[in-house]
């Protein structure tokens, strides 16, 4: 409409003789009406000429297409008055808001970032003439996803003040099924064979309302090149996809996909052979060629060829090498000679390494992760060992790198690494009450990065009707710059049973002392730890039971049986741990190996050591690794070694292993192996002997008869399996996968006593006149007496620590076990 005013208006002034064709004319002054928000010196800034100025027709209109280039107009007119040049413009209405309706598929975010593209945004002039291909674009992306009833219509809503908001209304509908997919052309497999291997789906029935048969391109593509694979993996190197079609419906609810293919006939590899520079590894590299004379030629084993030589160069610095296979097909024998040609470029060496996204950790506690060193040649295992480390660290959720290469300069490139951190310690704190514990109260802090320093540090109090206790302790991971860890603690606890009823072990217990320890790297993945502790304890008040007839034989003084147990302990310990895991918190793949034993001095009180050992294997099951399985194993076994007076030294009881609660789910905490076996003799029983049967205990005496604890003790052996399987989370999006997990688990295990003797209690009788329902005696020595449970997890790494939440079934059980279906606990990981 404008150009045709323009070409009225110049037809009007030639025919009334204002303006003369090819005459030229000085300029003596430009109006300009119509402005509002274009202030007059932009639009004059806009004109090929200026006042005093010589000009012709052919200057005013190019005038006019200057004028529209700076996008500010929607109408531009000109005339002449004498030598004055008169502008009447019309401005673009500016953006006052945009709106979306009706969009489901398409985030709002998304959209405005579009528009944003297309120079379509609030506050700046709308062209109207690029809204019908904004329609155009958004119509055929739904057409793309298979909704092909989906309409986008732009709407304008004028405003005051030359403004106007922007409605952009969706109509969606519903997206378009697969009816049918039809192959034509192959022979050699059938239609279900092809179809299995790709992602689309064809007229599933309703009972697979798991999967999805909905149309997509993107998918569709994905699938051709599937198909194409499948082909080349196994030898037709001539197949081919003629051609590719998509009708739809009539009513546009379903597509109708055709394949037209060309199989071909196999062909097996005649030889391969190299050019190019090989950077002197020729022999390395055709010793580790996965690609053998006569076999059948495969696409996927060319491609992983070309991609192996590519990681070996890129380990010695070549990361911009180019690999390709260039196949020499013979159809007369059906036989292909591969050439690989291979050219390294040049060595690329790091010029600077930066590190973003560490807004708490401090730049050198991330640095001292990296095995990638700024001058050194660009290595693609050095980078990755790099992030793998960082992502270890407890307080970073996760990594990321890139290369930037430096302006002018092809042989040297920046490293960026961009971290998210994530809460770097745990507070766990709770109120509880039950007829077990009464009130409790729990507070603690662990901090894994202490103010921003990448060490350890925590306390923690907690206090219910039977316990109090408080420990502090840090560590500094890298107290010498090779990673030579050293750390202490500081603890104090007691443990008041004495007031328990009759049926559980009762005793009163304080414990206190300092310790150190100390961690040596060996390599990237193993590591040592060394450990020392003081420890000083009291044992008042103890309701004797049987299994502690050594315990008590071995530190009760003969002349003060009342006095209580009081022994001082020097522990030194020692570890091992192996780790190749991708992540501190919640890993997806790697393997975990930690072996720790513990062994008081010879000069302690009591002599003893104690052994643990945890096996954990994370298998990825998807290239995402949304989905995950894991397998955790944990041992322990512990006892004394020597005598004293002729008893043997054992395992003190403060010392057992317990499950239940948190290592097997569905079960209350300390509730599963040995129970307690309190035996009524005929007599006071004084300081037994070795086989406990003089100085007064009765124990072969028929008239002894004893009762079973409602709770367990624990025992000096356990052994518990874990089989996990982690699923991406209902309802949840992938940007908290790093923070929230979902888990489907099977436990199982048992704690037993390896110095327990069934056949000690062969003649003795239940006491059933004590008024409440005992479990049953069993055979604590027993390792098969497993418990198992399966259920589901929920972890999620919150603000104030870790939260876990289970919820589990109980499978197998044993009389006298106490179930607890749903758990929940602060400050734990699995």
């Amino acid at each position: 409409m404008t150009i045709r005013r323009l070409v009225a208006a110049m037809i009007l002034a030639t025919a009334s003789g204002s303006v003369l064709a090819e005459q030229s004319f000085t300029v003596q002054d430009i109006q300009v009406e119509g402005l509002q928000r274009v202030a007059l010196g932009a639009a004059l800034n806009n004109l090929p000429f200026n006042v005093g100025d010589t000009i012709t027709e052919y200057n005013l209109s190019r005038s006019i297409r200057t004028l529209y280039a700076a996008g500010h107009f929607d109408d531009i007119q000109v005339f002449r008055d004498g030598n004055t040049i008169i502008y009447r413009l019309r401005e673009r209405p500016t953006i006052n808001a945009i709106e979306f309706d009706g969009n489901k598929d398409i985030k709002e975010d998304q959209l405005t970032e579009s528009l944003a593209g297309n120079k379509v945004e609030v506050g700046e002039p709308l062209d109207k003439t690029i809204l019908k291909n904004i329609e155009t674009g958004l119509t055929e992306f739904y057409h793309g996803v298979g909704k092909y009833q989906a309409a986008v219509d732009i709407e304008i809503v004028y405003l005051p003040r030359n403004r106007v908001n922007l409605k952009v209304k969706f109509t969606e509908g519903d997206a378009a099924s697969i009816r049918q997919i039809n192959i034509v052309g192959n022979k050699l497999f059938s239609n279900d064979e092809l179809l299995k291997n790709i992602e689309s789906k064809q007229d599933l029935p309703w009972w697979r309302f798991m999967s999805s048969d909905r149309y997509q391109k993107q998918t569709l593509q994905g699938d051709i090149e599937k198909i194409t694979s499948y082909y080349l993996d196994r030898g037709y190197l001539r197949f081919k996809l003629d051609s590719s079609q998509v009708s739809v419906s009539p009513d546009k609810t379903s597509v109708y996909v055709t394949l037209n293919i060309t199989e071909g006939e196999q062909y097996t590899v005649k030889g391969v052979k190299f050019v190019g520079d090989l950077i002197g590894k020729d022999e390395f590299i055709k010793a580790i060629l996965p690609i053998e004379d006569n076999q059948l030629y495969n696409g996927a084993l060319v491609t992983y060829t070309e991609e192996s030589i590519a990681r070996l160069l890129a380990r010695f610095g070549y990361a911009n090498s180019k690999v390709r296979t260039i196949p020499q097909i013979n159809d007369d024998t059906k036989e292909v000679e591969l050439t690989i040609s291979v050219d390294p470029g040049k060595r690329v060496y790091v010029r600077r390494i930066n590190v973003a996204g560490n807004n708490s950790t401090q730049d050198e506690v991330v640095r001292r992760e990296l095995r990638q060193m700024e001058g050194a040649w660009l290595s693609n295992d050095s980078l990755e060992l790099s992030k793998d480390r960082i992502q270890r660290l407890p307080y970073i959720e996760s990594v990321s790198y890139d290369t930037v290469p430096v302006p002018g300069i092809d042989d040297q490139v920046d490293v960026g690494f961009k971290v998210k951190e994530q809460p770097s310690g745990s507070f766990n704190a709770g109120i509880s009450y039950g007829n077990y514990m009464g009130l409790s109260f729990q507070i603690g802090v662990q901090q894994e990065n202490f103010f921003g320093t990448g060490n350890s540090a925590g306390i923690s109090v907690n206090t219910n009707k039977y316990q109090k206790s408080v420990s502090v302790n840090y560590t500094d991971p890298y107290f010498t710059l090779d990673g030579i860890s050293l750390g202490g603690q500081v603890f104090y606890s007691e443990l008041d049973y004495s007031k328990q009823s009759a049926n559980l072990e009762a005793y009163n217990y304080q414990r206190y002392g300092f310790g150190a320890n100390m961690g040596y790297p060996i390599n990237e993945y193993n590591r040592l730890n060394f450990g020392a502790n003081y420890v000083v304890n009291k044992i008042n008040s103890v309701n004797e039971y049987d299994q502690l007839r050594h315990f008590r034989a071995i530190l009760l003084e003969s002349n003060n049986p009342d006095g209580g147990y009081n022994f001082t302990n020097y522990e030194l310990s020692a570890g091992w741990v192996q780790s190749t895991l991708n992540r501190g918190l919640f890993p997806t793949a790697g393997h975990y190996f930690g072996w720790n034993i513990k062994v008081t001095t010879p000069n302690s009180d009591l002599q003893f050591f104690k052994s643990n050992f945890e096996a954990r294997k994370y298998i990825p099951l998807s290239n995402d690794h949304a989905w995950s399985f894991l397998s955790k194993l944990e041992l322990g076994y512990g006892n004394g070694y020597g005598n004293k007076n002729g008893y043997d030294h054992t395992l003190p009881f403060t010392e057992n292993f317990y499950a239940g609660g948190q290592n097997v789910r569905g079960f209350e905490s300390r509730i599963i192996g040995p129970h307690a076996i309190y035996r009524t003799p005929s007599s006071i029983p004084g300081i037994p002997d070795i086989n406990a049967g003089s100085n007064g205990y009765t124990n072969d005496l028929d008239t002894d008869t004893y009762f079973v604890s409602d709770r367990s003790f624990g025992g000096n052996a356990m052994a518990i399996l874990t089989l996990e399987m982690i699923t991406p989370t209902p309802f949840l999006s992938d940007d908290y996968r790093n923070s929230v997990r979902t888990s489907i688990f099977l436990d199982a295990g048992n704690v037993w006593d390896t110095e327990f003797d069934i056949n000690r209690y062969a003649n003795l009788s239940v006491n059933n006149s004590l008024g409440f329902k005992q479990p049953e005696l069993a055979d604590y020595s027993d390792p098969t007496l497993i418990r198992a449970t399966a259920g589901v997890s929920l972890q999620w790494i919150s603000p104030m620590g870790p939260l876990t939440f289970s919820l589990a079934k109980v499978i197998k059980k044993y009389e006298g076990d106490k179930q607890e279906n749903f758990s929940f606990n602060i400050g734990t990981t699995f």
